[in-house]
C-alpha cells in the first residue's frame, strides 16, 4: 500500500517540533531529555485548552504541526488516532472518585475518559466532519494506526488522512502496572497521491511470522530508551529516513509476531 507523507509533527522530551528532531539527527548532538514540553495547541481556544487533558494537548499539538506543514485543509482529512492507553490521567481521577466515601463520577470526567476523546477534540477544533478511527494495540499502537491509515487510503475514497499516535504516562498507582518513561506524540499527514511538497513515499506491507526481521532501532543511541519507553515513540525509526532523506526499509513489530515493512523513498532532493 503506497502512501505519501505530506506533513510531520513530533513532540517529546527534548524534542519540541519536527525541525528540532531533524536538527538532532543532523547534528548528532547529545539528546537532552531533561526538559518535557508543556504544549498549548493554538487550534484550541485558551479556556478549552486549559480544561483539556494532557493527552488532548499532546495529540492536538503534533496534529496541528503536521497539518500546517502539509498546507492541506484539515476539514478535508479523515483521521486515525492511535494510543496504547488513551486518557490514563482521566481514568486515574475516576478511580479516585470511585474509592472516595461518596463515589460520584463527574459527567465531565466520564465523557473525557473515552478512547476517542482526542479525536473528538480535534474534530471540533478543526470543524472536521470526516471519518475518524481511534484504536489501541498495546505496544504496537503506532504500527496499528499506520496500517489502518494506509488501508483506508487504499480502499476508500479519502485523498488524505491525518494519523496521530500518542501516549502519556499514567499517575501512580496505574503507572506501576504500565510504566511509560515520558509522554510522546507523532503525527503524519498521509496522502493517496504525490503532491509538489510531499516529503516521502511509504510502501506499507504486512509480513508474516516466517519473514521475521529485526525491528528498526535508533541511529542516535540516546534516543533508543525513548523508543522503547513509549508506544508512540516506536514510530521514531520511521522518522529517521524522512528526516535524513534516505531510501531504506523500516521494520516495525506488530501484534501476534507480525511485522510492518515500510519501504521509504524520498520525494524531495537531498539538501546538504
Amino acid at each position: 500500500m503506497k502512501v505519501f507523507v505530506d506533513g510531520v509533527g513530533v513532540l517529546g522530551p527534548g524534542i519540541e517540533s519536527w525541525d528540532s528532531y531533524r536538527n538532532l539527527l543532523k547534528n548528532e548532538s547529545s539528546y537532552d531529555h531533561s526538559v518535557t514540553p508543556d504544549p498549548m495547541p493554538s487550534i484550541l481556544p485558551a479556556n478549552e485548552c486549559r480544561r483539556s487533558s494532557d493527552v488532548v494537548r499532546w495529540s492536538l499539538h503534533v496534529a496541528q504541526e503536521a497539518v500546517q506543514q502539509s498546507q492541506i485543509d484539515p476539514k478535508t482529512m479523515a483521521t486515525v488516532f492511535a494510543s496504547s492507553g488513551g486518557e490514563v490521567g482521566i481514568l486515574h481521577k475516576i478511580c479516585q472518585s470511585l474509592e472516595s466515601p461518596t463515589p460520584i463520577v463527574s459527567p465531565t470526567l466520564f465523557h473525557q475518559s473515552v478512547h476517542n476523546a482526542a479525536a473528538g477534540y480535534w474534530s471540533i477544533a478543526s470543524s472536521s466532519q470526516r471519518t475518524s478511527t481511534s484504536l489501541a494495540c498495546y505496544d504496537s499502537s503506532f504500527a496499528g494506526g499506520l496500517l489502518e491509515a494506509a488501508t483506508l487510503l487504499s480502499v476508500n475514497q479519502e485523498e488524505s488522512i491525518l494519523f496521530v499516535a500518542y501516549d502519556t504516562p499514567a499517575p501512580f498507582p496505574l503507572h506501576e502496572t504500565r510504566p511509560l518513561i515520558a509522554p510522546f506524540a507523532i503525527a503524519l499527514v498521509l496522502g493517496k497521491q504525490a503532491l509538489p511538497k510531499s516529503l516521502s513515499m511509504l510502501d506499507v506491507s504486512l509480513l508474516s511470522e516466517s519473514m521475521d526481521k529485526k525491528p528498526a532501532t535508533m541511529l542516535h543511541p540516546s534516543l533508543e530508551p525513548m523508543r522503547l519507553g513509549n508506544p508512540a515513540a516506536r514510530g521514531l525509526p520511521l522518522l529517521q529516513p524522512i528526516a535524513k532523506n534516505l531510501t531504506t526499509s523500516v521494520y516495525l513489530d506488530f501484534l501476534d509476531n507480525l511485522q510492518l515493512r515500510i519501504d521509504h523513498q524520498p520525494c524531495q532532493p537531498s539538501q546538504k
